[in-house]
């Protein structure tokens, strides 16, 4: 067995790889656990009115479920507050907000599917 630490988006995850004979099929490396929590927020799709979008946005940094809203609409908030729980692979992953801002839009509903990437909030 070997061990790896690798980082996939940001994340870092150690992994073990067993070493085994070879039967010309791919071996996959299982997570062990991850280091760190992903610094982006999840993504979905908008559900916010039209117009009330801010110019900083939250996005997804993993695909998965949303959890919980941590924050709401015209709250302060500042650089590192969780503004969304994300779940993916059975974790609870906080999204952050990147800057100091007051929140204009939650685009997500506690239960939505979101991808990598997809804007979950956004602030002003």
């Amino acid at each position: 067995m070997k061990n790896y630490t690798i980082t996939v988006n940001g994340n870092v995850y150690d992994v073990v790889v067993e070493e085994g004979v070879s039967t010309g099929a791919p071996v996959a490396a299982a997570p062990v656990a991850p280091k760190a929590a992903p610094k982006a927020a999840p993504a979905a799709a908008p559900k916010a009115a039209a117009g009330s979008a801010g110019g900083i946005k939250v996005e997804a940094g993993a695909a998965g479920k949303i959890f919980k809203i941590e924050a709401k609409v015209g709250q302060a908030v500042k650089k590192g507050d969780a503004v969304i729980i994300l779940e993916a692979m059975k974790m609870e992953i906080p999204v952050v907000a990147p800057e100091d801002g007051t929140v204009a839009s939650i685009d997500v509903a506690v239960g939505d599917p979101v991808e990598a990437g997809a804007v979950l909030a956004t602030l002003n």
